[in-house]
């Protein structure tokens, strides 16, 4: 069985939703487009990629993680 999952809706757990709440699912979601996009801004070509790049991009993509962690928390507590 492949997993069919973006590398956002894994990092931000997109199935795990344990208040079952829509506001919880929407955060995760938008989450997930974000940290999608900024992997998308990565060549695809197999080109290199400066460092400072790929720096920018990974602290962008954990900034959005730690939001979507502190906005679930706001909606669930």
């Amino acid at each position: 069985m492949s997993d069919t999952k973006s590398l956002g809706e894994k990092r931000v757990r997109t199935d795990f939703n344990v208040s079952k709440s829509n506001v919880v699912d929407d955060i995760k979601s938008k989450s997930a487009e974000c940290i999608n996009l900024a992997e998308s801004l990565k060549p695809t070509d197999g080109s290199m990629m400066s460092g400072e790049k790929g720096r920018l991009i990974s602290l962008a993509q954990t900034a959005y993680e730690e939001a979507a962690m502190w906005a679930v928390k706001a909606a669930t507590c």
